[in-house]
């Protein structure tokens, strides 16, 4: 025998064999697995379970068409209540975005809620990791909120904003589209 062999015998003679107790182990894993991922896929294929929408932003658009929307969460008092953008068309660049809030219920705009924005990326020109800056910029007039922007690129751009109503619980939010041009 060459020294080579001898290492190999050496190794061999430490190692046993699994047992019939590690296999059972293996399998049970195993079966508990595809059962997880079955229950899981029946759950969210008959619309029983919703992707949070922290998640589902950063999907990319195919799959994100393809899992079931949830039925949103706003109270029913907040229905009345939308976002406008002022200017949906804006130059790339540096840009001041403007968005009213209207209450729908009385055809007015709703001047002292504490509105913010959240993101602003490319999302319906399928790129929701291209984002830009946003900063709040102060009221222009009674109902509009202003946001200084970082438009980087040419495109169709997400804004999505949230406010707080004085007298309603919970939070309106909303997603706009704009387009950024030369």
């Amino acid at each position: 025998m060459t020294g080579r062999d001898d290492v190999f015998d050496v190794y061999q003679e430490g190692r046993r064999p699994a047992g019939r107790g590690a296999w059972l182990l293996l399998g049970l894993v195993l079966i508990v697995g595809a059962l997880v991922g079955a229950g899981a896929g029946y759950g969210l294929a008959r619309g029983a379970w919703v992707i949070p929408g922290a998640i589902a932003t950063r999907l990319p658009e195919p799959v994100a068409a393809w899992l079931p929307k949830g039925a949103p969460l706003v109270p029913p008092e907040l229905e009345g209540y939308a976002f406008e953008l002022l200017d949906p068309e804006t130059k790339s660049g540096e840009a001041t975005l403007k968005v009213r809030l209207l209450d729908k219920r009385v055809g007015k705009p709703v001047a002292d809620a504490l509105v913010y924005a959240h993101r602003l990326d490319m999302a319906p020109d399928g790129m929701p990791t291209m984002t830009g800056k946003l900063k709040p910029e102060a009221s222009p007039g009674p109902g509009i909120y202003a946001f200084r922007a970082n438009l980087a690129m040419e495109g169709r751009w997400r804004l999505s904003l949230a406010a707080k109503v004085p007298g309603e619980t919970g939070t309106v939010q909303d997603q706009l589209v704009l387009k950024a041009v030369e």
